[in-house]
């Protein structure tokens, strides 16, 4: 019996410290959440409230107003995003990934569950809806960064020519410093807006106590009341309500980083309460001080305090910043590798973060937007209508590709998925309409950049399978082709020579060409295709398939998910422990250049033909993208006809 004691009692210690370390484990996740995930709604305070009571379409400061616009405050993030976001959203993983390529990519996979009409209808949503993402990367950072400066103009009248040159000079330098990735600060993240939480709750909470009245304004009444009395006008102000729950999206495309469970857990327990808290302080302080509604966020600030509060929300919007340009490379990764966007340089800044990458052309061109964006609107209010548009529509497009996720994916009753969604959509619909009214105040640009990149992406998607279809059907059967080479027996030279192939089907022509000028083969001939697959990563033992093909010729596959960026000098190495044998030294590697002519007859437009030409021609080379060894590298010239 003792014995059996002693070993219960050992097993209970066992289990007891498991359960320490997973706790552990949650916590240090659900703090990490708190920098990364929670940097965009988190800083939303900022400028939320103050949209609602000064500027453009500002509204009286009265107590029935200050109620009502705190009560859709409070409903929106209840609603929209603990409910929808934290509660449902979140549970539509590809493997542990978030993100709207993600959700695309969970109904793609399976192609035969939904009609090609309603595939195509996702598709060309989800590809506006991540163009709006890539807008939203380009107003986070302008909009956060400017709002926290403009604190300095509450502190003193003779700072505000500062404000934009300061502006501009933080967001330099936070561009400047990408190319060192996150991996040696990550860690402060975390504690910084710990403390960034803690501080905006505790100041909240002081100005509930002096005015508890504001506290009504979680009956859902208020709401209903305030569009009564300003009917129209109530959707105007619904639009600067809607920058509350900006990072919704954020928020579900991080999903991979930190997993579900630490991202709900710091919602529900620290940063859906400190939001609360600061939001109706904010509104307790207009009811006790109307004037404070020039900037009601830094009116609850005590005057002591007010240039280190500066200074926080200076270093939170910086990590809000960071945590969407982030976003922007994960996005940009994820269209390379799904076939939306071309082959871009992709930096690894972390040998042990997967998901830490820096995309030099992207971070230029967010840069240069940034700034432009500052220096043309000159103040927060002005880029609030520009965002609200970007983050309602992607919203919106996310319930809709959700909604083909549980009907056609988890097969649940029409109905059903009807009812939620719909609900969904009441929401997203209604904030998206009222951001409507907003587009000459800004919007434009958000539509106008969406636009501008839906096409360029769709029509790099067509025009790569357009591509494709011409060059398989140039394609030799791979039987005929080794059918002659036992015939004929070519020369050989020593070495390995490596082509570069799309399609794992057939005989590149850049090899027949390679044969139809040189006469000769190498000893071993190896043709790799990189074949992306719809999830986010592929395991390292599914990752490479070798098929000798006879003659001193192998075809090797090596399949990609949509979070990873292939390297070729991995996959060769790789394939060595496949039985192929690969010299580095002796290993030449061929690709073919392709000259587009638009003159063909084909369903795409000559300007869209014309357009994908373009950006064929700017495309950097494979030889970058791929990890080649620039001094191996053999290109060859192909025309094709689209």
């Amino acid at each position: 019996m003792a014995l059996i004691e002693v070993a219960m009692e050992a097993t209970n210690t066992v289990q007891s410290q498991e359960l320490s370390a997973h706790r552990a484990s949650m916590l240090a996740l659900a703090l990490g959440a708190l920098g990364v995930v929670y940097g965009d709604i988190g800083t939303s305070p900022l400028y939320a409230i103050k949209e609602c009571f000064h500027g453009l379409h500002a509204i009286p400061v009265s107590e029935e107003n200050i109620l009502g616009v705190v009560s859709l405050v409070f409903w929106s993030l209840t609603v929209v995003v603990t409910i929808k976001y934290v509660g449902f959203i979140l549970r539509a993983d590809n493997d542990g990934e978030g993100g709207i390529f993600a959700l695309l990519a969970l109904i793609t996979s399976k192609p035969n569950t939904i009609s090609p009409r309603a595939r195509s209808t996702v598709v060309v949503a989800a590809i506006f809806g991540s163009a709006l993402l890539y807008g939203d990367g380009i107003i986070t950072p302008a909009i956060t960064v400017l709002s926290a400066m403009e604190g300095l103009s509450v502190a003193t009248e003779a700072l505000q020519p500062a404000v934009v040159p300061l502006t501009c000079g933080v967001l330099f330098l936070l561009f400047l410093f990408q190319r060192r990735g996150t991996a040696d600060i990550g860690n402060l993240f975390g504690p910084i807006m710990l403390l960034w939480f803690t501080t905006i709750a505790g100041l909240g909470i002081g100005a509930i106590m002096r005015y508890p009245r504001i506290l009504s304004a979680l009956n859902p009444f208020y709401c209903v009341e305030f569009f009564a009395s300003h009917r129209f006008h109530g959707l105007v102000v619904l639009a600067s309500v809607v920058l509350c729950i900006t990072g919704g999206e954020a928020l579900y495309a991080d999903l991979g980083h930190f997993g579900r469970k630490p991202i709900q857990i710091s919602w529900m327990t620290f940063v859906f309460p400190a939001l609360l808290c600061n939001y109706f302080g904010q509104g307790a302080a207009l009811m006790e001080t109307p004037g404070l509604a020039v900037n009601p966020f830094y009116g609850l600030v005590p005057r002591a305090f007010l240039y280190p509060m500066v200074a926080l929300s200076t270093m939170a919007s910086i990590i809000a910043s960071q945590a969407m340009i982030s976003g922007v490379f994960s996005l940009t990764q994820q269209a390379i590798q799904l076939g939306y966007c071309p082959r871009l340089r992709i930096v690894h800044t972390s040998a042990k973060t997967r998901g830490q990458i820096y995309v030099p052309e992207v971070n230029h061109f967010l840069m240069v937007a940034c700034i432009g964006l500052v220096l043309a609107f000159r103040g927060s209010s002005g880029l609030a209508g520009a965002y609200g548009i970007a983050v309602t529509a992607a919203m919106a497009i996310t319930s809709i590709i959700y909604f083909f996720v549980v009907w056609k994916i988890w097969r649940w009753s029409l109905w059903r998925a009807v009812l939620l969604v719909g609900v969904f959509l009441a929401f997203d619909l209604t904030y998206f309409g009222a951001n409507l009214l907003k587009v000459v105040d800004g919007g434009w640009f958000t539509l106008a950049v969406a636009t501008s990149l839906a096409i360029a992406m769709a029509t790099w998607k067509d025009g790569r399978r357009m591509l494709h279809e011409r060059i398989v059907s140039a394609r030799l059967p791979a039987e005929a082709f080794m059918e002659d080479i036992a015939r004929t027996g070519p020369v050989r030279v020593p070495g390995t020579a490596v082509f570069m192939t799309i399609s794992p089907v057939g005989i590149p022509p850049v090899l027949l060409h390679h044969y139809k000028h040189n006469r000769v083969f190498h000893e071993q001939v190896v043709l790799l295709s990189i074949v992306a697959v719809g999830v986010p990563t592929v395991p390292p033992e599914e990752r490479l398939q070798l098929e000798p093909m006879g003659h001193g010729f192998y075809r090797l596959i090596a399949h990609y998910g949509f979070m990873e960026t292939p390297n070729v000098h991995v996959i060769m190495r790789g394939a060595e422990g496949l039985g192929l044998k690969i010299i580095p030294e002796m290993t030449s590697y061929y690709l073919g250049r392709e000259t587009l002519l638009t003159t063909g007859k084909s369903k795409m437009r000559h300007w869209r033909k014309t357009l994908f030409a373009l950006m064929s021609r700017n495309t950097p080379t494979p030889t970058t993208y791929f990890g080649l060894p620039p001094g191996r590298v053999v290109e060859l010239g192909v025309q094709v006809e689209l």
